[in-house]
């Protein structure tokens, strides 16, 4: 796509930040000279030219535009989704409103939260109130080593514990291969060393309900005052407040996205690709190899992984919970099976015979009279 074609078309660049039905917030980059340097080759061809005088508004022009997506995309199925950059076309100033004309190509996509173009994933949980949970803090790195991308861990609430405690937790924590920050909201302790690592990337935030998340964006960016929740008393988690994925401007640069709370993520990988969301089975495959290529790193012999390492056990658990999945999506694309697998808690995996749902099903009453007219028909015959 050439200059001309952006001229004639009138079509700006910029980089969607919530998605609501069928609208779409979009954040322009109109005089931003230095946003996505990453993107070299996509703002040669796409970056915006000067608005003409005769469309542009007396005064500043609004950097955000409600936007619709144009019919054509909806036709091939071209999906928007949060963090999209985008070519909004003929945008109307006056009214701030505009449409999405294209999609420049995602550089990376995660499903759960729906969201484009990430650089990192800022998993953030509480050491105190709620009470840290190793085997629940495995499952969320695990899964958010799973997406392919950095992961920034930020423990909130330190000045709840002593520094002895934080130094416990930071000695585990190192053994897992992670270096985690250690930050106070209600205390103001390393947010600003926290902002410097978000500074000019797309950074989603994750962690269990009731950590503090909407507290520490809050503390971020003070303009956008998030509704934040309380602590559940009873079940000492915390209560969701956040309903869908946003993205938000951070006043040092970069965009922060707020994604909806939930206590155990689904471990959606294969039991074989498993043991590299470890950094320590990753460590040991790289000095040593199995005896196996398929090994699972349980009872195989001559297993590199297998030993004694912290997380071991969490590493068993989710592998029968990757297994006990693997099985049911078998067992769903083997439409003859005559067996189904029920998960139960923490990967426990039952199996169960499949009903033949033509014998139990009760017949319609529809059924029941032609059956009968045709008995009555025999009959008189």
């Amino acid at each position: 796509m050439t200059e001309e074609v952006l001229q004639d078309s009138l079509r700006f660049l910029g980089t969607v930040l919530a998605v609501q039905a069928n609208f779409y917030r979009v954040q322009l980059d109109l005089g931003s000279e230095e946003k996505d340097k990453e993107d070299k080759e996509d703002k040669k061809l796409f970056y915006p030219l000067p608005v003409p005088s005769s469309l542009s508004p007396p005064s500043l022009y609004p950097p955000l535009l409600l936007c619709t997506r144009r019919t054509r995309l909806k036709k091939i199925g071209q999906q928007v989704m949060v963090g999209d950059r985008v070519l909004v076309e003929e945008p109307d100033w006056a009214g701030k409103r505009g449409a999405i004309a294209d999609v420049l190509p995602r550089k990376n996509q995660l499903d759960r939260p729906a969201i484009a173009n990430v650089n990192q994933i800022l998993l953030v949980f509480a050491v105190a109130d709620p009470p840290l949970e190793p085997y629940q803090l495995s499952r969320f790195l695990v899964k958010a080593e799973s997406t392919g991308l950095d992961v920034v861990l930020c423990l909130n609430k330190s000045d709840l514990i002593t520094t002895q405690q934080q130094d416990q937790v930071n000695k585990h924590l190192i053994n897992w291969g992670y270096q985690p920050s250690f930050i106070s909201v209600y205390k103001s302790i390393n947010i600003d060393k926290l902002s410097i690592r978000l500074k000019d990337k797309i950074t989603v935030v994750a962690g269990p309900s009731g950590v503090g998340k909407s507290s520490l964006i809050n503390a971020l960016i003070p303009s956008i005052n998030l509704r934040v929740g309380e602590i559940s008393g009873k079940l000492a988690r915390g209560r969701h407040t956040t309903r869908h994925v946003e993205l938000f401007d951070l006043p040092s640069g970069g965009l922060l996205a707020d994604t909806p709370g939930f206590n155990q993520p689904e471990l959606d990988c294969s039991p074989e690709e498993l043991a590299v969301y470890f950094p320590e089975a990753r460590q040991r495959l790289a000095v040593a190899r199995c005896r196996f290529s398929n090994c699972l790193h349980r009872d195989e012999p001559d297993c590199a992984v297998r030993g004694d390492w912290e997380r071991y056990q969490h590493y068993l658990e989710f592998l029968e919970e990757a297994i006990a999945r693997q099985s049911q999506l078998n067992q769903q694309a083997d439409p003859e099976s005559t067996i189904k697998v029920k998960t139960k808690g923490k990967g426990k995996q039952k199996y169960e015979p499949k009903l033949e749902t033509k014998k139990y099903r009760q017949k319609s009453r529809r059924t029941q009279l032609q059956e009968l007219q045709e008995l009555y028909r025999e009959s008189e015959e």
